[in-house]
Protein backbone atom coordinates (compact mmCIF):
# COMPACT_ATOMS: atom_id res chain seq x y z
CA UNK A 1 0.00 0.00 0.00
CA UNK A 2 1.37 3.32 -0.76
CA UNK A 3 3.19 4.95 2.06
CA UNK A 4 3.17 1.72 3.99
CA UNK A 5 5.69 -0.20 5.48
CA UNK A 6 3.99 -3.57 5.22
CA UNK A 7 6.09 -6.35 3.25
CA UNK A 8 4.32 -9.18 1.64
CA UNK A 9 6.08 -12.33 0.58
CA UNK A 10 6.32 -13.28 -3.34
CA UNK A 11 4.63 -16.10 -3.83
CA UNK A 12 2.10 -15.30 -1.30
CA UNK A 13 0.81 -18.55 0.83
CA UNK A 14 -2.38 -19.17 0.34
CA UNK A 15 -5.21 -18.61 3.54
CA UNK A 16 -5.45 -22.64 4.40
CA UNK A 17 -1.36 -22.46 4.51
CA UNK A 18 -1.48 -19.57 6.52
CA UNK A 19 -4.01 -21.11 8.97
CA UNK A 20 -2.22 -24.25 9.25
CA UNK A 21 1.22 -23.00 10.10
CA UNK A 22 -0.64 -20.69 12.06
CA UNK A 23 -2.00 -24.03 14.25
CA UNK A 24 1.00 -25.44 14.46
CA UNK A 25 2.67 -22.14 16.14
CA UNK A 26 -0.18 -22.59 18.76
CA UNK A 27 -0.01 -26.26 19.28
CA UNK A 28 3.42 -26.81 19.56
CA UNK A 29 5.72 -27.63 22.65
CA UNK A 30 4.98 -24.23 23.51
CA UNK A 31 3.76 -21.40 21.39
CA UNK A 32 6.21 -20.42 18.33
CA UNK A 33 6.23 -16.68 18.58
CA UNK A 34 8.70 -16.08 15.40
CA UNK A 35 6.12 -17.99 13.19
CA UNK A 36 3.09 -15.95 14.34
CA UNK A 37 5.41 -12.59 13.45
CA UNK A 38 6.28 -14.08 9.94
CA UNK A 39 2.87 -14.75 8.98
CA UNK A 40 0.86 -12.16 10.23
CA UNK A 41 3.65 -9.05 10.25
CA UNK A 42 3.94 -9.96 6.52
CA UNK A 43 -0.36 -10.01 5.33
CA UNK A 44 -2.19 -6.96 4.24
CA UNK A 45 -5.93 -6.23 5.68
CA UNK A 46 -7.38 -8.07 3.68
CA UNK A 47 -5.19 -10.86 3.50
CA UNK A 48 -5.12 -11.31 7.83
CA UNK A 49 -9.40 -11.43 7.49
CA UNK A 50 -8.96 -14.04 4.84
CA UNK A 51 -7.04 -16.14 7.07
CA UNK A 52 -9.14 -15.46 9.84
CA UNK A 53 -12.10 -16.46 8.12
CA UNK A 54 -10.33 -19.85 6.91
CA UNK A 55 -8.80 -20.18 10.30
CA UNK A 56 -12.26 -20.23 11.65
CA UNK A 57 -13.89 -22.60 9.17
CA UNK A 58 -10.55 -25.08 9.27
CA UNK A 59 -10.78 -25.35 13.09
CA UNK A 60 -13.86 -24.05 14.52
CA UNK A 61 -12.20 -21.64 16.49
CA UNK A 62 -11.54 -17.59 16.58
CA UNK A 63 -8.15 -16.95 15.53
CA UNK A 64 -8.39 -13.70 17.97
CA UNK A 65 -9.36 -16.00 20.75
CA UNK A 66 -6.57 -18.56 19.96
CA UNK A 67 -3.94 -15.07 20.12
CA UNK A 68 -5.53 -14.14 23.23
CA UNK A 69 -4.91 -17.42 24.89
CA UNK A 70 -1.57 -18.03 23.78
CA UNK A 71 0.16 -14.32 23.42
CA UNK A 72 0.33 -12.40 26.29
CA UNK A 73 1.60 -8.63 27.05
CA UNK A 74 2.34 -6.07 25.28
CA UNK A 75 3.50 -8.38 22.42
CA UNK A 76 0.06 -10.00 22.66
CA UNK A 77 -1.82 -6.93 22.79
CA UNK A 78 0.14 -5.36 19.94
CA UNK A 79 -0.79 -8.95 17.37
CA UNK A 80 -4.34 -9.13 18.69
CA UNK A 81 -4.84 -5.04 17.81
CA UNK A 82 -3.17 -5.73 14.66
CA UNK A 83 -5.01 -9.08 13.44
CA UNK A 84 -8.43 -6.95 13.81
CA UNK A 85 -10.03 -5.56 10.39
CA UNK A 86 -9.25 -1.85 10.40
CA UNK A 87 -12.29 -0.81 10.78
CA UNK A 88 -13.22 -2.66 14.21
CA UNK A 89 -9.61 -1.92 15.31
CA UNK A 90 -10.50 1.43 15.46
CA UNK A 91 -14.46 0.80 16.91
CA UNK A 92 -12.44 -0.96 19.54
CA UNK A 93 -9.92 1.70 20.25
CA UNK A 94 -12.55 4.27 20.07
CA UNK A 95 -14.44 2.13 22.67
CA UNK A 96 -11.74 1.91 25.52
CA UNK A 97 -10.58 5.65 25.00
CA UNK A 98 -14.14 7.19 26.00
CA UNK A 99 -13.69 4.63 29.11
CA UNK A 100 -10.69 6.30 29.85
CA UNK A 101 -9.93 9.75 31.61
CA UNK A 102 -7.83 12.58 30.38
CA UNK A 103 -7.90 14.40 27.08
CA UNK A 104 -5.00 12.38 25.47
CA UNK A 105 -7.16 9.11 25.02
CA UNK A 106 -10.12 11.05 23.32
CA UNK A 107 -8.28 12.56 21.56
CA UNK A 108 -7.93 8.86 19.91
CA UNK A 109 -11.61 9.77 18.40
CA UNK A 110 -9.92 12.73 16.85
CA UNK A 111 -7.33 10.23 15.11
CA UNK A 112 -10.08 7.66 13.89
CA UNK A 113 -12.65 11.26 12.55
CA UNK A 114 -9.25 13.20 10.84
CA UNK A 115 -6.85 11.09 9.80
CA UNK A 116 -8.56 8.52 8.12
CA UNK A 117 -10.93 8.65 5.09
CA UNK A 118 -14.63 9.60 5.01
CA UNK A 119 -15.29 5.20 3.96
CA UNK A 120 -13.16 4.15 6.68
CA UNK A 121 -14.65 6.69 9.34
CA UNK A 122 -18.21 5.04 8.20
CA UNK A 123 -17.28 1.85 8.15
CA UNK A 124 -15.81 2.34 11.81
CA UNK A 125 -19.05 3.85 12.99
CA UNK A 126 -20.85 0.70 11.15
CA UNK A 127 -18.83 -1.52 13.44
CA UNK A 128 -19.31 0.34 16.58
CA UNK A 129 -22.85 -0.15 16.09
CA UNK A 130 -21.95 -4.20 15.50
CA UNK A 131 -19.61 -4.93 18.78
CA UNK A 132 -21.29 -2.69 21.38
CA UNK A 133 -25.23 -2.65 20.19
CA UNK A 134 -25.18 1.09 20.40
CA UNK A 135 -24.06 3.65 17.95
CA UNK A 136 -20.22 5.70 18.48
CA UNK A 137 -22.28 9.15 18.84
CA UNK A 138 -24.54 7.45 21.77
CA UNK A 139 -21.56 6.44 24.02
CA UNK A 140 -19.73 10.06 23.12
CA UNK A 141 -22.98 11.69 24.49
CA UNK A 142 -22.44 9.44 27.35
CA UNK A 143 -19.04 9.61 28.24
CA UNK A 144 -17.61 12.69 27.80
CA UNK A 145 -19.03 15.99 28.74
CA UNK A 146 -19.22 19.95 26.85
CA UNK A 147 -17.93 20.91 25.10
CA UNK A 148 -15.50 18.49 23.89
CA UNK A 149 -18.85 16.32 23.38
CA UNK A 150 -19.93 18.81 20.94
CA UNK A 151 -16.67 18.89 18.96
CA UNK A 152 -16.50 14.92 18.66
CA UNK A 153 -19.95 14.28 18.01
CA UNK A 154 -19.70 16.60 14.80
CA UNK A 155 -16.25 14.69 13.58
CA UNK A 156 -17.47 11.77 13.82
CA UNK A 157 -20.87 12.37 11.88
CA UNK A 158 -19.28 13.70 9.31
CA UNK A 159 -19.03 12.79 5.57
CA UNK A 160 -16.74 14.65 3.78
CA UNK A 161 -16.59 14.68 0.21
CA UNK A 162 -13.37 12.48 -0.69
CA UNK A 163 -12.01 14.39 -3.98
CA UNK A 164 -9.52 17.07 -4.47
CA UNK A 165 -11.94 19.92 -4.81
CA UNK A 166 -11.11 23.51 -3.51
CA UNK A 167 -12.28 26.91 -4.02
CA UNK A 168 -9.78 29.37 -3.04
CA UNK A 169 -12.95 32.33 -2.74
CA UNK A 170 -14.16 29.79 0.66
CA UNK A 171 -10.71 28.91 1.58
CA UNK A 172 -9.95 33.13 2.13
CA UNK A 173 -13.45 33.34 3.60
CA UNK A 174 -13.42 30.95 6.25
CA UNK A 175 -9.69 31.65 7.20
CA UNK A 176 -10.61 34.49 8.12
CA UNK A 177 -13.87 33.25 10.17
CA UNK A 178 -11.51 31.00 11.91
CA UNK A 179 -8.95 34.08 12.48
CA UNK A 180 -11.66 36.31 14.42
CA UNK A 181 -12.68 33.12 16.59
CA UNK A 182 -9.13 32.93 17.94
CA UNK A 183 -8.74 36.92 18.16
CA UNK A 184 -12.36 36.24 20.35
CA UNK A 185 -11.10 33.19 21.77
CA UNK A 186 -14.14 31.90 21.01
CA UNK A 187 -12.90 28.50 19.31
CA UNK A 188 -16.14 26.27 20.17
CA UNK A 189 -18.32 28.74 17.49
CA UNK A 190 -20.70 26.76 15.67
CA UNK A 191 -18.83 28.01 12.38
CA UNK A 192 -15.64 26.88 13.68
CA UNK A 193 -16.92 23.40 14.25
CA UNK A 194 -18.76 22.76 11.42
CA UNK A 195 -15.58 24.23 8.98
CA UNK A 196 -13.36 21.67 11.08
CA UNK A 197 -15.68 18.90 10.57
CA UNK A 198 -17.62 19.23 7.07
CA UNK A 199 -14.65 20.86 4.87
CA UNK A 200 -13.42 18.31 2.53
CA UNK A 201 -9.86 17.79 3.45
CA UNK A 202 -8.43 19.63 0.66
CA UNK A 203 -10.27 22.62 1.76
CA UNK A 204 -9.06 22.68 4.66
CA UNK A 205 -5.45 22.46 3.83
CA UNK A 206 -6.26 25.81 1.58
CA UNK A 207 -8.18 27.36 4.06
CA UNK A 208 -4.86 26.78 6.80
CA UNK A 209 -2.61 28.02 4.03
CA UNK A 210 -4.22 31.28 3.64
CA UNK A 211 -4.50 31.68 7.28
CA UNK A 212 -0.77 31.71 7.37
CA UNK A 213 -0.58 33.66 4.57
CA UNK A 214 -2.69 36.24 5.86
CA UNK A 215 -1.92 36.22 9.69
CA UNK A 216 1.81 34.63 9.55
CA UNK A 217 1.25 32.45 12.03
CA UNK A 218 0.68 28.80 11.27
CA UNK A 219 -3.28 28.23 12.79
CA UNK A 220 -2.24 25.20 15.04
CA UNK A 221 0.26 27.80 16.68
CA UNK A 222 -2.21 30.11 17.10
CA UNK A 223 -5.04 28.15 18.95
CA UNK A 224 -2.13 26.82 21.24
CA UNK A 225 -1.89 30.32 21.69
CA UNK A 226 -4.89 30.52 22.97
CA UNK A 227 -4.39 28.63 25.83
CA UNK A 228 -4.67 25.09 27.66
CA UNK A 229 -7.87 23.95 27.90
CA UNK A 230 -9.26 20.41 27.03
CA UNK A 231 -11.08 21.81 23.89
CA UNK A 232 -8.22 23.60 22.40
CA UNK A 233 -6.23 20.55 22.83
CA UNK A 234 -8.27 18.67 20.88
CA UNK A 235 -8.79 20.95 18.33
CA UNK A 236 -5.14 21.13 17.87
CA UNK A 237 -5.08 17.68 17.09
CA UNK A 238 -7.66 17.61 14.90
CA UNK A 239 -6.13 19.78 12.98
CA UNK A 240 -2.67 18.28 12.82
CA UNK A 241 -5.06 15.06 12.04
CA UNK A 242 -6.04 16.72 8.86
CA UNK A 243 -3.40 18.91 7.69
CA UNK A 244 -0.38 16.89 8.34
CA UNK A 245 -1.45 13.27 9.97
CA UNK A 246 2.20 11.80 9.75
CA UNK A 247 3.15 14.94 12.22
CA UNK A 248 0.65 14.15 14.42
CA UNK A 249 1.25 10.26 14.37
CA UNK A 250 5.31 11.14 14.73
CA UNK A 251 5.02 13.12 18.27
CA UNK A 252 2.65 10.57 19.36
CA UNK A 253 5.50 7.79 19.33
CA UNK A 254 7.46 10.41 20.68
CA UNK A 255 5.80 11.15 23.47
CA UNK A 256 5.36 7.35 24.49
CA UNK A 257 9.05 7.14 24.44
CA UNK A 258 10.81 10.28 25.99
CA UNK A 259 11.10 10.10 29.86
CA UNK A 260 10.62 7.62 32.37
CA UNK A 261 9.12 4.43 30.92
CA UNK A 262 6.83 3.78 27.61
CA UNK A 263 3.78 4.19 27.02
CA UNK A 264 3.54 0.95 25.42
CA UNK A 265 -0.36 1.72 24.70
CA UNK A 266 -0.27 4.56 22.20
CA UNK A 267 3.30 3.29 20.58
CA UNK A 268 0.95 0.29 19.60
CA UNK A 269 -1.44 2.24 18.45
CA UNK A 270 0.02 4.14 16.31
CA UNK A 271 2.44 1.91 14.56
CA UNK A 272 -0.39 -1.06 13.98
CA UNK A 273 -3.24 1.93 12.79
CA UNK A 274 -0.49 3.30 10.93
CA UNK A 275 1.56 0.62 9.09
CA UNK A 276 -0.48 0.10 6.38
CA UNK A 277 -1.15 3.44 6.01
CA UNK A 278 1.13 6.53 5.68
CA UNK A 279 4.47 5.07 7.97
CA UNK A 280 6.75 6.08 5.56
CA UNK A 281 5.84 9.98 5.58
CA UNK A 282 5.57 9.23 9.64
CA UNK A 283 9.66 7.91 9.47
CA UNK A 284 10.73 11.01 7.30
CA UNK A 285 8.22 13.33 9.98
CA UNK A 286 9.92 11.53 12.79
CA UNK A 287 13.92 11.84 11.60
CA UNK A 288 12.73 15.47 10.43
CA UNK A 289 11.71 16.77 13.85
CA UNK A 290 13.76 14.40 16.29
CA UNK A 291 16.95 14.15 14.34
CA UNK A 292 16.99 10.41 14.77
CA UNK A 293 15.23 7.00 13.32
CA UNK A 294 12.31 6.02 14.52
CA UNK A 295 13.54 2.78 14.12
CA UNK A 296 16.37 3.21 16.21
CA UNK A 297 13.86 4.62 19.08
CA UNK A 298 11.89 1.59 19.05
CA UNK A 299 14.73 -0.88 19.64
CA UNK A 300 16.29 1.16 22.28
CA UNK A 301 12.68 1.37 23.85
CA UNK A 302 11.28 -1.79 23.03
CA UNK A 303 12.36 -5.84 23.38
CA UNK A 304 11.35 -9.30 23.10
CA UNK A 305 8.89 -10.34 20.80
CA UNK A 306 7.39 -7.03 21.25
CA UNK A 307 10.05 -4.91 19.65
CA UNK A 308 10.83 -7.40 16.64
CA UNK A 309 7.13 -7.49 16.19
CA UNK A 310 7.17 -3.52 15.65
CA UNK A 311 9.98 -3.60 13.59
CA UNK A 312 8.52 -5.88 11.11
CA UNK A 313 5.71 -3.58 10.81
CA UNK A 314 7.88 -0.68 10.43
CA UNK A 315 9.01 -3.17 7.07
CA UNK A 316 12.55 -3.89 9.00
CA UNK A 317 11.49 -7.97 9.79
CA UNK A 318 12.79 -9.83 7.02
CA UNK A 319 10.65 -12.08 4.68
Amino acid sequence: MLGGTITVPDPLPTPSQDAENLRKAFKGWGTDEKAIISILGHRNADQRLKIRQTYHDSYEESLIDSLKSELSGDFGKAVILWALYPPERDAKLASEALRKKGVKHVAVIVEIACASSPHHLIAVRQAYCSLFNCSLEEDITLYVAQPLRKLLLALVSSYRYDREVVDENIANLEADKLHDAIKKRQLDREDVIWILSTRNKTQLKATFNSYKQVYVKPIDQEIKECGDSDFLSLLQTAVWCIETPENHFAEVIRSSIVGIGTDEDSLTRAIVTRAEIDMLKIKEAYYKENKGSLVDAVIGDTSGDYKDFLLTLLGEGKL
